[in-house]
């Protein structure tokens, strides 16, 4: 369902990310996809062998601290057990 939405709205993805996607937020007539940090920085680790903090650093010089317009993704921390 979620997919569908940001489908529907032209909602900005960033790429190799989907299992990372918690939801989606309303922002002045936008939808914004919004992504789990913690679910990122793990999925960085398992897809391409690194270690927490090499995939963090990647992760915020990449891909957070870029600003792509009014429908840049947002990402969040979660403290819920995600791996499991």
């Amino acid at each position: 369902m979620i997919k569908e939405i940001l489908e529907e709205n032209d909602c900005l993805i960033a790429d190799g990310f989907d299992d990372a996607i918690i939801g989606f937020h309303q922002k002045d007539g936008e939808v914004i996809v919004v992504y789990s940090i913690n679910k990122c920085i793990y999925s960085l680790m398992e897809d391409n062998k690194w270690g927490y903090q090499e995939a963090e650093e990647f992760l915020y010089f990449n891909t957070i601290n870029c600003y792509v317009g009014k429908k840049t993704p947002i990402f969040i921390n979660t403290y819920y057990n995600e791996r499991g």
